[in-house]
């Protein structure tokens, strides 16, 4: 069975920053009949459940890697050091599972494909990629946002 890594929260584990998981019927048919390795990038870099929500300020994932943008929470706090650790376990994840898709968390900034929220915590978003979404791209690994629902 081919292996997906699979944002944990949309697999139903309570992770999410307010301590929510969102497992639907859209992802598991998303996922089908793969083994689904569910990971969340942030606990596993250490952050708590629950967590102050983050955004990505000055860009996106990219950006972060680079070194150009910066991952904040809505106190201020700078966490742009887990997120890119936790990225890099996540694509340790994936490859140590023999991944070559992940299905990730819409609009995250860890996870987000495609969009993200724009850094203002006003619920405005902006194209880019989350900051694991970014780091598994950059190594082959497809990512795909979740489908709603």
């Amino acid at each position: 069975m081919e292996p997906v890594l699979v944002s944990a929260c949309l697999h139903g584990v309570p992770c999410r920053f307010d301590g929510r998981g969102k497992a639907s019927a859209a992802v598991a048919e998303a996922v089908g009949d793969r083994r689904p390795v569910a990971f969340c990038p942030e606990v596993a870099a250490g952050l708590p459940i629950p967590r102050r929500p983050a955004e990505i300020v000055g860009g996106d994932g990219h950006d972060v890697l680079d070194g150009r943008a910066r991952v904040v929470d809505d106190t201020g706090h700078d966490v742009t050091e887990e997120f890119v650790d936790g990225a890099r376990r996540a694509l340790d994840a994936a490859r140590g599972a023999g991944c070559t898709e992940a299905l990730l968390m819409p609009r995250s900034p860890s996870c987000g494909r495609g969009t993200v929220y724009d850094g203002t915590f006003t619920g405005e978003l902006r194209e880019g990629d989350g900051v694991t979404a970014a780091l598994l791209e950059r190594h082959g690994i497809t990512v795909r946002p979740a489908p709603r629902g």
